[in-house]
């Protein structure tokens, strides 16, 4: 797998989606945490993890992805047509900007 290191665990299945470069998407999948709320981890096509951001709850966090431009993958018929969702196992891949969502920089 190239440069992957470390694998991570995560339960969803239930893909947003954010067209980010013509044929390149950010994906999202929310995690609940019982003992945090839930994380929300952002990852490439290839399926490397490069950000993570924790919410109070599932609701917040499906609420801050619409803000921020994401679609739910289940919902877009269009999308699913011609974009791939990534697949398990996930690991974690340094993004070439570096934390773009936890970081504030790309996210509202």
């Amino acid at each position: 797998m190239g440069n992957s290191s470390t694998p991570i665990e995560i339960r969803s299945r239930d893909y947003w989606f954010k067209v980010v470069d013509f044929l390149q998407q950010n994906w999202a999948l929310i995690d609940e945490d019982p003992a945090e709320g839930c994380i929300v981890y952002f990852c490439g096509d290839a399926s490397g993890v490069f950000d993570r951001l924790k919410f109070a709850s599932t609701l917040v966090a499906e609420e801050a992805l619409r803000r921020n431009g994401f679609k739910r993958f289940d919902l877009d018929e269009e999308a699913q047509k011609f974009i791939h969702k990534p697949e398990p196992p996930f690991f974690e891949r340094a993004h070439p900007n570096g934390p773009i969502y936890s970081s504030g920089r790309l996210w509202h």
